[in-house]
């Protein structure tokens, strides 16, 4: 396993993080087997927020304390991090310092911890008042309660426009990226062409990110397009990216699993990949790819097989 420590932080992680969006789907037996199996295959990252869980919010975050039986000597061995701002029963975003507050004080409670290593804003609210954010923030980390601060899904301009009123430094941004979800790369690599993989879409957030020195994090490292459905073994809609990949992971080895995970962890912004299986044995396989450095032509004839141009 590859670790990197997350600039402006004491924070050494590994390059693949668990995310529990679906914990839930196991029974608390096959749950602490999971979290187990990350440990010992050196994941000490894991990834949450308030919404998970299908049936209210917190249940994915309180099944995951309840499954590793979480106490002190546990907690000293991870990285936790959660998300809010989201409100789904309401269907609207909030980053009131009211709703920053309650939802860390809930989080808290729910994962049996007195502490969040990171807390991530979920998704831009177009009506927040970065000022408000900054006293939530100021609350959080005078109190111990959250330690480092980040961002998730969101563009340079609204980070520069948190960033400009929050003391503590923006050290994260969680966004989608997979083989089949590249618009981070997409516009940069076909700048000033007519068509339409020259389209920026995100703001050029990639390398924002590495200028400011914000670590990027993948989720759904093997969905195409917004949870549209796996491109691994889907023959029908990818069948030269899977043959490629394929044939790489011969080479190496490995399953098509772990060369999914070596394409995003060799590019050199050191991106965490946030894997959300809750299978042991795809959480090994998948692993073995963070160890994996692809040689610049496998990067690039896998980017190319993904239906992509490179001028």
């Amino acid at each position: 396993m590859k670790y990197n420590t997350i600039k402006h932080t004491d924070l050494e992680v590994s390059n693949i993080i668990m995310g529990n969006m679906r914990i839930v789907q196991l029974s608390l037996t096959e749950a602490e087997n999971l979290i187990r199996t990350a440990m010992d295959e050196g994941i000490n990252f894991f990834d949450h927020a308030d919404i998970y869980g299908p049936d209210y919010i917190g249940q994915c975050e309180a099944f995951f304390a309840d499954a590793i039986n979480m106490n002190a000597a546990i907690r000293e061995k991870m990285i936790i991090q959660s998300k809010c701002g989201i409100r789904p029963k309401e269907g609207y975003y909030d980053f009131s310092k009211e709703h920053i507050l309650e939802s860390v004080d809930g989080i808290l409670k729910r994962l049996k911890t007195e502490y969040l290593d990171t807390l991530l804003l979920h998704r831009p609210d177009p009506l927040m008042e970065p000022e408000e954010v900054a006293e939530a923030f100021e609350v959080l980390h005078q109190s111990g309660k959250v330690r480092y601060f980040g961002v998730s899904n969101h563009n340079p301009g609204q980070i520069e426009l948190l960033q400009k009123y929050i003391p503590q430094k923006l050290v994260i941004n969680q966004i989608q990226f997979s083989i089949a979800h590249t618009p981070v790369i997409d516009s940069g690599i076909s700048l000033n062409m007519k068509i339409d993989q020259s389209v920026n879409r995100d703001s050029s957030v990639l390398e924002y990110c590495r200028l400011h020195d914000i670590t990027m994090q993948a989720w759904s490292p093997f969905q195409t397009g917004f949870f549209d459905g796996p491109f691994l073994g889907d023959l029908e809609r990818f069948p030269q990216l899977n043959e490629v990949v394929d044939n790489i992971a011969s080479k190496y080895g490995v399953t098509n699993t772990a060369i999914a995970i070596a394409w995003i962890t060799t590019h050199p912004a050191n991106i965490q990949v946030v894997l959300g299986t809750t299978n042991s044995q795809r959480m090994k396989d998948a692993c073995k790819g963070a160890d994996i450095k692809l040689t610049r032509e496998e990067w690039y004839q896998i980017y190319k097989a993904a239906g992509n141009m490179v001028p």
